[in-house]
């Protein structure tokens, strides 16, 4: 498995974009004529509310950069699709309309997007993917290493099975196949638990939604056998909460390990107490920024900082050679609260550390 470091950094990025300033003289005259200053309009188009980090982390990170590197003079237009495809199509032709200078989309669904993406490559608007690869010509694409994520799923659920591991039961529960990303998770674990393990069960989830992982957890119980589950690889936070529910409800007191992703407060909470296992902390003010920095340089036509940025290269079905911001990630275990979303300023101890929960917290050395 690659070493899950951190990429890239809000540092790093300042020190990419300093450096690139002093190669600004060497621009020709035709990019000159393309600049703009710094009244730029960035639209931004988040895909769903089931997930905490969209409202809680990335519109407010965007829009506090955006404002910064345009020294107050941009603005930002944001709008979230609810996990409606249709919708945030209908959004994107808006921005289209209104003339934004440039688009942030996270896609509800990949494929669906595309004619509205080739709609704002006809109008002139470039289309950034966020988090999430578009179809469509896309201009750039900013997300964590998605492959990375699930190999870091895979792997802990291999460490917490321990070496007599062969024949042990796993239940997958993936995402929703409209997410271009869902199945890169699943490879990522599969690259991992492929030949080691038993995978008794695997479903994907519509709009990743916890009641349904629940169900799907339900179905493996009942399937397989509630003593008889080794472990739960869970995509994501949510539904490692939604099957972690059924678990219990199914009387399963002694729980199986159980994966998770995005660090989500409750996450972290129940692997606190143990109830889930692991969680991937990716680090969104890098991400957020990264995506904010390539969005304003794009506007402004700035374009030697813009392919400094995007350094990375991806594909989507439709477009090859994607300029590509890539972000690493890390796994949240009990041992890792600390360096990871309390040291990032994620979390205070006391937002972890509830009163119920102080016992739990001391355990893992939280205090605070």
């Amino acid at each position: 498995m690659r070493e899950a470091t951190v990429a890239v950094s809000v540092s790093a990025l300042a020190l990419s974009l300093a450096a690139c300033g002093s190669l600004l003289g060497s621009d020709d005259g035709k990019e000159q004529n393309k600049r703009k200053g710094d009244a730029v309009t960035v639209g931004l188009l988040l895909p769903e509310k089931e997930t905490a980090r969209y409202e809680k982390f990335d519109h407010p990170i965007i829009e506090k950069q955006v404002t910064k590197l345009t020294n107050g003079k941009g603005k930002l237009v944001y709008a979230n699709a609810e996990g409606d495809a249709d919708k945030q199509s209908g959004q994107l032709d808006q921005m289209v309309a209104d003339k934004v200078d440039v688009i942030l989309v996270s896609a509800v669904n990949a494929k669906k997007l595309a004619p509205a993406v080739e709609k704002a490559k006809e109008a002139d608007i470039p289309v950034i993917a966020y988090d999430r690869l578009a179809e469509g010509p896309v201009s750039g694409y900013v997300a964590f290493d998605n492959e990375l994520v699930g190999q870091v799923q895979g792997q802990a659920i291999l460490k917490a099975l321990g070496a007599n591991r062969k024949n042990s039961k796993v239940v997958m529960i993936n995402g929703a196949t409209t997410d271009p990303n869902a199945p890169v998770f699943k490879e990522g674990a599969l690259s991992q638990l492929q030949n080691q393990v038993e995978i008794a069960k695997s479903y994907d989830t519509e709009g990743w939604k916890p009641q349904i992982a629940g169900e799907h957890m339900t179905d493996a119980i009942t399937a397989i056998g509630k003593d008889d589950i080794a472990a739960v690889y869970s995509a994501n936070d949510g539904m490692a909460g939604g099957a972690i529910k059924a678990l219990k409800a199914a009387g399963v007191t002694d729980l199986p390990p159980v994966t998770g992703q995005d660090a989500e407060l409750p996450a972290v909470q129940r692997i606190v107490t143990g109830d889930q296992y692991m969680s991937v902390y990716k680090p969104y003010p890098e991400e957020a920024v990264g995506a904010a920095q390539m969005a304003v340089r794009i506007a402004q036509g700035r374009m030697v900082e813009y392919d400094a940025l995007a350094g990375d290269r991806s594909e989507n079905a439709t477009t090859k050679n994607i300029p590509s911001l890539l972000v690493s990630v890390r796994p949240l275990t009990r041992d890792t609260i600390k360096s990871t979303v309390i040291e990032d300023g994620i979390y205070k101890v006391k937002e972890i550390c509830t009163p119920e929960l102080k016992a739990a917290c001391a355990t893992v050395g939280l205090k605070g």
